[in-house]
Parts: structure tokens; sequence; C-alpha cells
């Protein structure tokens, strides 16, 4: 079981401070790094990858120091968001050169370029390469030596549907064989999808960790909402407002249904089925309407 362990960990360039005194641990299965643009992800991916020292603190593999330690990248693979890439040289030759850095031979290289259905392309120099075509060929070469880690700077970028779901579908079977796969992404229905983990930084500070909706059932002072639809909307509603455990209810008439704010999670998901029950209401739907990847990364980024 490999593990990154992240302890108190700050970064800054001269005056400006990327990331603050940041603790997390990621260990095996896919984690997802979320974050609005300058939060720090990259900065700490780079750490990570060993392409950046922490300034205070320390990054560690297994309890060895990644930085200067050239013995983890046998472990790790790294495929950066950034574009520059050697544009003279084909896929294949890209590739075979990471492998070479490795020890390895031309199969390795083959075998990755299949892995990430880049064999069609790979005689064709990169400067000919799409945006997604480029993110394909540099997950070949991280993926050349078969690392226990991998690390992921934005790699949807510029990939159509079908890439991305090929990629995804990737990551989740290297997550299911016990590796260690860290990835940011803007896009955060591709995190929900995916993510068995989330890590949050906002401003450079470590936000939240675990599961997001165990995150948002945290945040006791946002209230739950809910959509809700039954057999009596009105009766049900007038049954439900005399608790203190609900702050508002709203009739939306276009979605023949109830929007319900709660502000006690605990104390609402007792009452609803017993208030029902009581007055012989029909419960159709009960849909919590806020408890989305988006929704949580809402709140913790104006909190």
């Amino acid at each position: 079981m490999t593990i990154i362990d992240i302890d108190h960990t700050s970064r800054w360039f001269g005056n400006v401070v990327a990331v603050n005194d940041v603790t997390m641990r990621i260990g095996p299965g896919v984690t997802g790094l979320l974050g609005p643009n300058g939060a720090g992800k990259s900065t700490l991916i780079n750490m990570m990858g060993g392409f950046l020292a922490p300034s205070t603190g320390s990054v560690t593999l297994d309890g060895t120091p990644i930085w200067r330690n050239e013995q983890v990248y046998k472990q790790v693979g790294v495929v950066p968001e950034r574009e520059a890439m050697y544009d003279f040289l084909t896929g294949r030759e890209f590739v075979v050169a990471n492998a070479e850095l490795h020890g390895l031979d031309d199969a390795a290289a083959q075998r990755a370029l299949a892995t990430v259905e880049m064999e069609y392309a790979q005689d064709r120099k990169i400067s000919t390469y799409s945006k997604g075509m480029r993110q394909r060929v540099k997950m070949a070469s991280a993926l050349v030596h078969e690392p226990s880690v991998l690390l992921l700077d934005e790699p949807f970028n510029g990939m159509d549907p079908r890439q991305r779901m090929q990629l995804m579908e990737l990551l989740r079977r290297m997550g299911d064989e016990g590796r260690t796969v860290l990835f940011s992404s803007h896009i955060l229905e591709e995190v929900e999808q995916l993510a068995s983990h989330i890590e949050v930084v906002v401003a450079g500070r470590h936000a939240a960790s675990g599961d997001f909706r165990k995150i948002r059932r945290l945040m006791t002072d946002r209230p739950h909402r809910y959509l809700i639809r039954s057999s009596d909307d009105r009766a049900l509603a007038a049954a439900l407002i005399a608790d203190p455990s609900t702050a508002g209810i709203e009739v939306d008439l276009k979605e023949g249904a109830l929007r319900i704010q709660a502000v006690d999670f605990g104390r609402f998901t007792e009452l609803l089925p017993r208030v029902a029950r009581a007055s012989g209401i029909r419960l159709l739907t009960v849909s919590p309407s806020d408890e989305s990847l988006e929704s949580v990364f809402s709140y913790l980024v104006t909190a």
C-alpha cells in the first residue's frame, strides 16, 4: 500500500503563498483534488511529484521524502497540465524515450501506448496532435513503468467525450487494483463520478477531506435542501413547517413538488417518514437538491 503524506506543508514564491500549512494523506484508490483556479492544486501536485521543494513542512512517499529523491520515480508517474513537449518527436519516440529512462525496452512503450489507445497515431509527430491526443501520450509516458502512484493535473483537458470516458475507466480500474491515483479537475461532474475520496483546497488552504456527501452533512450551518413529491404536497407542507427542523417550504407548481430547507438533518430525516405515515401521505420522491459535488464545492469556496 503506497501512501503520500503532506504534513503541515507550505510553499511560497516570493511574497505569494501558493500553499499554506496543508496536511493531507493520499492513499490507494482514486482521489479527486478540487479547488478554484489559483487555489494551489498544481503546486501541491508538483511537490508530490518531486518537481518543487516545500518551503516548510514535508511531502513523503511511504515515509521517505520525495524532494531530491530520484528513487521515488520508480513508483510515481506524473501527468502535468503544461503543454510543453518535444514536438519534433513522434508519439512512439516520446514514450520510448521515457521507457529508456526507466531502463525498459520498446515493448513497455508499446504496452503503454495500447493502454491509452494511441497506437493508431504513434508514428505521427507530436506537433500534429490535438490537445486530447497530447494528453493521452503524456499519460502513456507516465504509465510506461507501471507506477504504483499516478498524479494527474487536469488530465481531461481537451479530450472529447469518448476519450474522457476511456480515461475515466482506466483511472477507475487502476484505483480498483490498489494503486494510488490523484487527479485534479475543474469539471465537478467527472470528479463526482470517478473519485471515491476528495480533497478540497481553497486559497492555498486545506478546506475539506472525505466523501463529498459526508462533508455536506457536516455543514451544520448550511440548510439541507430537498425536492419532495408526495400524494398530498400541501398537507405534507403544513405538517412539516410546524417542526423546528424545517426552516422553509416552497410549493413548486412547475415541478409539482415541495422545495424544503431543513436546518437539522438528523431530526428532519426521522420526522419526514413519521409525519407522512401519520397523515396517510405517500412519499413519491425524496431527493437532496444540494448534495451534488458542485453544491458542496460552492459552499466551501464561499464559506
